[in-house]
C-alpha cells in the first residue's frame, strides 16, 4: 500500500518538482513561470469580465472527485478575485438548478452514465457543454480481488454468487445515476438478476461497507469508479460484460464540464478557464486522497496540490485575467507563493485544536478493539428488524388492514377512527408503497420499544434521583440539539449500512422524549397521594406501582407518543444509510426533482403517522365514556 502511494505521489509531483527546481535555480517567480511555459507571441489575447460575473455559482453533487475538482476551481478563481459559491446539490437537481439559472457551473457530468438525466436539457438548450475536463476514467461495477479469485469475474457471475452476496449490490445515493442504472438492471432481469435489491447510499457509507466486508474477506458487489482513493486502498477488479449497463470497456467515461445556456458569453474569461480545465486521474486521485484519508477540508487540499504543480495550474490560466484585468498566472502562484494567514482568524485558524482528528482516532480505537461486540449487537438488531418486517409481509395484506382496523376501534371505541385507518391502509395500498411502509412501520416499532425500555426507567430514576437528573439534562439536550448526520457518521462506521445504523441513530434521536416525559410526570405526583401511601406502610416498590406509576401515565404515554412520532420523522435519515422503508422513495424525489413520487411518498408518511398517534395516543375523556 505505501509503495503504491509513493509511486502514485511521484507520478503526480514529478512534472511540478522539475519546474519548481528550475524556478529555484533560475530565480523565477509567478511570472517568470508564466512566460516560460507560454512564448509572449503565442498567448491568447486577455479578456475581462463583466462586474456581475465576479459571483460564480457551483454545484458539488458531494462524490470525492467532484469536490475535489470543483474546490481547485474554487480556489483559483478566488485568486482571481472572484466569488465562488458552491452548493450541495444531486445530479438531477443539478441539472434542474442549471435550467432554472441558479447554477452557473457543473465540473462533474459523468458521460455516458448521465446520459439520460441530462437529454431533455441538452435538447432544449438549457445547459450548455464546454468539453471534457477528464478522461480515461471508468464506472462500473467491481469486488475484492479475492472474490473475483472465486469466480465472480462477470455481470454474469453475479446471479450465481446470490446467496453469498445476499442478493445484494452496493450502490449510491437513491436518485443518482447509478441508482438510476442498478433499479433498470435488476426491472430489466438483465443478467439474470431480477431477484436482486440495490442497497443505496452515500460514497462514503457504501465505502464503508465495502471495508467492513474486506476485513472478513465477505463477497461484496458494489459500484466502483476512477479516480478515486479506493483503487490504491482496496485490492478491487472490475467486472466485465456489463456494456448493457455501464458501456463498454469497463464502463470508460469521460467527464464534461457544463454551464448554463449563455454563460461563456455572458462571462468570456471564466469561459475560457473552463475550456483550458484538463485534469487527470493521478492529479485527482492525489486530491482525493488528502480529502478522504488524510482528513484535509476540500479547500485546503486543492491549495497545497496547486501549491505543488505549477505547471498544470498555468496550462489552465493561459489567457486567463484576473477579475481586475491582470495576469491571472501571476496572481494565482503569487497568492500561493505568499501563502500566510493574513488576519487574526487566519491565525487561529492556522492553530486548529485537533477535535475532529482527535474523534476520529476514538471512532477508529473503538472500531478495532470492539468488532466483535458491535458486530453481534449488528446482527441482533438487524435481525430482530428484518424478522418483524418478514413477519408482518408474511400476514396477508387483508388481514393485516382488519387487524389494525379492529385494534383502532378497541383502543379509542371510535367508528370514524376505524374508517380512517381502513381507508388510509387501503390508500397506502393502491399508490404502491405497501412493503415500504411495512419495513418503515418495523423501524419505529423496534425504536420505539427500545427507546420506551430505555426511557421509562431512566426517568423514573431520574425522578427519585435529583443528582442523575442534573447530570441527564445536558445529555439529553446535547442529544435532541446534535444534528443527526453527526451521529450516523460513527454508527455508520461501526455497524456498517443497513438498518443497524438507522436504528440506532433513531433511537438516539427519540430517546430524550421519554426519558424526560416520564421524569416530569413521576416528579409532578400531587404529594398528598405519596403522603397517603406512606402512611399506610406501602414499600417503594408499592409506591411507584401503585401510585406514582398509574399517576404519572397520561404523561409517560405522551412520551410514548412523541417517541413514534420522533422516529417516523428519522425515516429520511435512515433512508441514507441503507435502511429502506419509506425514506428511500422520498430521497430518491428529492433526487430526481420528481413531485409526484415526493408527494406520494409524503402522504403515505403522514397518514401513517397519523395512524400511529391515534392509536398510540390515550383516549380523551369524552372517548372513554361508554
Amino acid at each position: 500500500m505505501t509503495d503504491r502511494r509513493t509511486r502514485q505521489l511521484l507520478f503526480t509531483r514529478a512534472p511540478a518538482l522539475a519546474l519548481a527546481a528550475l524556478a529555484a535555480v533560475c530565480g523565477l517567480g509567478p511570472r517568470a513561470i508564466a512566460a516560460t511555459v507560454t512564448p509572449a507571441g503565442a498567448r491568447p489575447a486577455p479578456v475581462r469580465d463583466a462586474a456581475q460575473c465576479r459571483t460564480i455559482r457551483l454545484s458539488d453533487i458531494g462524490w470525492a472527485d467532484v469536490t475535489s475538482t470543483t474546490a481547485l476551481f474554487s480556489d483559483i478563481v478566488t485568486d482571481l478575485g472572484y466569488k465562488p459559491k458552491v452548493t450541495l446539490l444531486s445530479v438531477p437537481v443539478t441539472f434542474a438548478s442549471m435550467k432554472w439559472n441558479n447554477i452557473d457551473v457543473f465540473l462533474g457530468d459523468w458521460m455516458p452514465a448521465q446520459t439520460p438525466i441530462i437529454a431533455p436539457y441538452l435538447k432544449d438548450h438549457s445547459i450548455d457543454v464546454i468539453g471534457p475536463n477528464l478522461t480515461g476514467a471508468r464506472y462500473t461495477l467491481a469486488v475484492p480481488a479475492y472474490t473475483y479469485r472465486a469466480g465472480l469475474r462477470t455481470f454474469k457471475d453475479i446471479k450465481r454468487f446470490g446467496r453469498a452476496l445476499h442478493d445484494t449490490i452496493y450502490g449510491l445515493e437513491p436518485g443518482s445515476p447509478a441508482d438510476h442504472m442498478l433499479l433498470g438492471m435488476i426491472h430489466r432481469n438483465l443478467y439474470g438478476l431480477g431477484g436482486f435489491h440495490v442497497t443505496s447510499s452515500s460514497e462514503a457509507g457504501m465505502l464503508a461497507q465495502v471495508a467492513r466486508a474486506v476485513r472478513v474477506h465477505r463477497p461484496i458487489v458494489f459500484l466502483a469508479w476512477e479516480p478515486h482513493p479506493m483503487n490504491m486502498e482496496f485490492h478491487l477488479k472490475y467486472l466485465s460484460g456489463g456494456d448493457q449497463v455501464f458501456g463498454p470497456d469497463y464502463g470508460s467515461a469521460q467527464v464534461f464540464t457544463n454551464t448554463r445556456a449563455g454563460y461563456s458569453a455572458e462571462c468570456p474569461n471564466i469561459g475560457r478557464l473552463l475550456r483550458n480545465l484538463k485534469f487527470t486521474i493521478p492529479g485527482e486521485t492525489e486530491i482525493m486522497y488528502a480529502i478522504l484519508r488524510e482528513h484535509e477540508p476540500p479547500r485546503a487540499a486543492a491549495a497545497a496540490w496547486i501549491r505543488a504543480h505549477p505547471l498544470a495550474v498555468a496550462a489552465w490560466l493561459e489567457g486567463v485575467s484576473t477579475l481586475g484585468g491582470q495576469p491571472g498566472l501571476a496572481a494565482v502562484l503569487g497568492s500561493h507563493e505568499r501563502h500566510v494567514p493574513h488576519t487574526f482568524q487566519g491565525w487561529i485558524a492556522s492553530h486548529k485544536i485537533p477535535v475532529g482528528a482527535a474523534a476520529t482516532v476514538a471512532i477508529d480505537y473503538i472500531k478495532t478493539h470492539g468488532r466483535g461486540f458491535f458486530d453481534g449487537l449488528s446482527r441482533v438488531v438487524r435481525g430482530g428488524v428484518d424478522g418483524l418486517t418478514a413477519v408482518l409481509a408474511y400476514i396477508p395484506s387483508w388481514v393485516l388492514l382488519l387487524a389494525l382496523t379492529a385494534l383502532a376501534w378497541i383502543l379509542r371505541r371510535s367508528i370514524a377512527l376505524a374508517v380512517f385507518v381502513a381507508l388510509a391502509l387501503l390508500l397506502i395500498m393502491n399508490l404502491g408503497y405497501w412493503a415500504d411502509t411495512l419495513e418503515t412501520l418495523s423501524l419505529v416499532i423496534v425504536a420505539t420499544a427500545v427507546s420506551t425500555l430505555i426511557g421509562v426507567p431512566l426517568g423514573i430514576a431520574a425522578a427519585h434521583r435529583p443528582t442523575l437528573n442534573a447530570l441527564l439534562r445536558p445529555v439529553l439536550d446535547l442529544m435532541q440539539t446534535l444534528p443527526t448526520f453527526v451521529y450516523l457518521i460513527p454508527t455508520l462506521v461501526l455497524f456498517g449500512l443497513g438498518v443497524v445504523p438507522g436504528l440506532i441513530s433513531t433511537v438516539i434521536f427519540a430517546l430524550p422524549a421519554p426519558i424526560r416525559l416520564t421524569q416530569l410526570g413521576v416528579g409532578s405526583v400531587p404529594r398528598p397521594l405519596l403522603e397517603a401511601g406512606e402512611s399506610f406502610g406501602a414499600t417503594r416498590l408499592q409506591m411507584l406501582l401503585k401510585i406514582e406509576l398509574p399517576s404519572a401515565a397520561p404523561t409517560i404515554v405522551a412520551g410514548i407518543t412523541q417517541c413514534i412520532m420522533l422516529s417516523l420523522s428519522m425515516v429520511v435519515i435512515a433512508a441514507l444509510v441503507g435502511a429502506g422503508g419509506l425514506g428511500v422513495p422520498v430521497v430518491r424525489a428529492l433526487n430526481t426533482v420528481q413531485i409526484g413520487m415526493g408527494f406520494e411518498a409524503g402522504l403515505v408518511i403522514v397518514l401513517l403517522a397519523i395512524i400511529l398517534d391515534r392509536i398510540a395516543s390515550r383516549p380523551s375523556t369524552k372517548e372513554r365514556k361508554p
